[in-house]
């Protein structure tokens, strides 16, 4: 080993002195500001690469330097810095940074033949018009123009590294050079935001009518589609399902007292949204995007919902002591919508006697009770003493006594108030239950908050019909009794 180490040193020093000499001799009276042809009506062909790892590869064959490999030790390629050599000047036309040429100063490989490869670090920021309207379903499409900035195409050829898979055509009577797969995605770290689907270069000739010589550029298109995945389960998933929400809204019954609360509640949720959405997207004023739309249709959906919440609420607690039910809400909303939208109204079961009797049992017998301890005794009384006095001539004797014809009067003068009063509660019922059905069936969209109060109404109808059959019974025993 310690016998090697001297032999691999002693051919290192020599190589290196050899290298020393050659990049002596070829940068001896070599000037950079000159292009490296032997005439000047040749062209310098240089061969441009991107790779998307911040490398750019240029290739170009410069003719003032090249040498004999066995004069120098073998040495084959010399690596020189690429300030002391003449460049393409290959800048980035649509650039967004300010800074068009490579700022870092790099070493280009120079081969014995002439052949200059350079693979300058760069990191490019290009103006690439972004579409946000299918956001976040969205693809784009960034363009890299790449040309000579002082040479045009008689002077310096730019062409693809990847010569042999080269697609000739014409575009807009342009000659067209297209190359597939112009960049090369070997050094490419996969993005979690973007994927890259395609890369194809084309190259251009522009001819304008000042000059003769052609200008060329190379421009390496990128097409990207965004990952959904981030945006679909944090944006999409929650705004969708408070948007559903809504629906909630109409299903509420009203005298749960929550209504409005809750369609404030998904209100302020879709207003934290949108504003989330504004700072994820590009600000731009061109065109809105899709999910932008949705949000703010639904807001103002939401916003009509609660207007609709509003005045349901107000329909549903009318009072007849505050509203009057005319005749043509009467008719519109009770007559002619519900032929219109082929709905119909439950309507209440006939109620008997016999049926009023068994509904309100314990209220019908307590005033039976009261009646047959107040009432009847005094009849009995007065009944016998009619009959003990029919044999009597006496025209001072009635069949009734005064004090007693008082207290049948003052009973059933009560018992006419509290029926009069019963009828008149079953009528605010009857109107109350027609502003709930207003509110329930047309306002609330037909929802299972309907039906609760469907159900609601024809209790309280059966229960003012059995109130009303018992009062007129009770009326026509007394009418009777009298």
């Amino acid at each position: 080993m310690n016998v090697l180490l001297p032999n691999i040193d002693v051919v290192t020093c020599s190589r290196s002195e050899h290298a020393r000499r050659l990049f002596q001799d070829i940068l001896t009276g070599y000037n950079k500001l000159l292009r490296p042809v032997q005439n000047t009506s040749d062209a310098v062909t240089v061969k441009v690469k991107l790779r998307l790892s911040q490398l750019l590869d240029v290739v170009w064959t410069d003719s003032n330097i090249n040498w004999d490999p066995n004069d120098y030790g073998g040495v084959d390629v010399l690596y020189v810095p690429a300030d002391q050599l003449w460049t393409p000047n290959v800048v980035l036309y649509n650039n967004a940074d300010g800074n068009y040429q490579v700022s870092a100063v790099t070493k280009a490989a120079v081969y014995y033949n002439g052949t200059v490869v350079w693979e300058p670090p760069a990191i490019y920021k290009s103006m690439c018009p972004i579409d946000i309207e299918w956001f976040p379903f969205d693809e784009q499409l960034c363009d890299l123009k790449f040309g000579s900035w002082t040479y045009d195409g008689f002077e310096v050829d730019l062409i693809h590294y990847d010569k042999d898979d080269v697609q000739i055509t014409r575009e807009n009577g342009r000659l067209v050079w297209i190359v597939p797969n112009g960049v090369d995605l070997s050094d490419f770290m996969p993005s979690t935001e973007w994927d890259v689907m395609a890369v194809p270069v084309k190259r251009h000739e522009e001819r304008y009518e000042c000059c003769r010589a052609p200008y060329i550029d190379i421009t390496f298109y990128i097409y990207l589609r965004r990952r959904t995945l981030f945006y679909s389960v944090n944006l999409i998933i929650p705004c969708i399902g408070i948007s559903f929400l809504t629906i909630l809204v109409f299903y509420l019954p009203s005298d749960s007292g929550e209504k409005v609360s809750l369609s404030v509640s998904i209100l302020i949720c879709l207003t934290m949204f949108f504003n989330l959405l504004v700072e994820i997207i590009p600000s731009t004023s061109l065109i809105i995007p899709l999910i932008g739309k949705y949000l703010l249709f639904t807001m103002v959906m939401i916003t009509l919902s609660i207007a609709v919440t509003v005045f349901t609420l107000n329909v549903h607690y009318r009072l007849p002591a505050t509203h009057r039910f005319s005749v043509w809400i009467r008719y519109l909303f009770l007559d002619f919508l519900p032929k219109l939208l082929m709905m119909r109204r439950p309507e209440p079961e006939p109620l008997s006697v016999a049926t009023a009797d068994k509904a309100p049992a314990f209220e019908l017998n307590q005033s039976e009770n009261v009646i047959m301890m107040t009432v009847l005794p005094k009849l009995g009384k007065t009944a016998e003493v009619a009959g003990q006095s029919s044999s009597s001539t006496s025209p001072q004797q009635t069949w009734f006594d005064e004090e007693e014809n008082a207290a049948i009067a003052s009973a059933v003068r009560s018992t006419c108030f509290i029926a009069n009063h019963f009828r008149k509660k079953a009528a605010e019922d009857e109107v109350k239950d027609d502003w709930r059905y207003i509110a329930n069936w047309y306002m609330l969209n037909h929802a299972p908050s309907a039906e609760h109060s469907r159900q609601q109404t024809s209790d309280c109808l059966k229960s003012a019909e059995t109130t009303r059959v018992t009062k007129q019974m009770w009326n026509n025993r007394f009418i009777y009794i009298w």
